[in-house]
């Protein structure tokens, strides 16, 4: 089956498929990127919730909008929902673009109009909070 190129997901994140898929002949850059949770004081973990076929579809238009501005590029990216403990990826993210400057640009792009735009929800579990799995 093929990688999808945007993704809602309670499963974990792979970024290799999503290399895979962006690239191309033409592509002289692949640009990868993992988000991940990362440790501040207070937290142990983020509950991520989205609308996922709102949230696909705008990923998509998003890629569209960057390829419009940088010309051909090809995007897919992945975001996990659920309880996300500290260090678990949640999101993938892989450009593909005939030139590095601009795979590395529109991933940048990217993850800044998907925190603008895309329907997604995250909030702070504090250590012991609500519902927080022991280690």
């Amino acid at each position: 089956m093929a990688t999808p190129r945007f993704l809602i997901t309670a499963e974990p994140l792979a970024l290799e498929p999503l290399l895979a898929a962006v690239a191309a002949a033409e592509h002289g850059a692949v640009v990868g990127f993992l988000g991940v949770v990362r440790a501040e004081a207070g937290l142990a973990a983020l509950d991520y919730e989205a609308y996922a076929p709102m949230a696909e579809r705008q990923m998509a238009a998003i890629a569209a909008e960057l390829g419009a501005r940088w010309g051909p590029l090809a995007l897919a990216a992945h975001h996990r929902v659920g309880r996300l403990a500290v260090g678990t990826p949640s999101l993938a993210l892989a450009v593909g673009a005939p030139h590095r400057a601009a795979a590395f640009a529109a991933a940048a792009a990217f993850v800044d109009r998907l925190k603008e735009v895309v329907p997604i929800w995250k909030s702070a579990v504090p250590p012991g909070g609500a519902g927080e799995e022991p280690r």
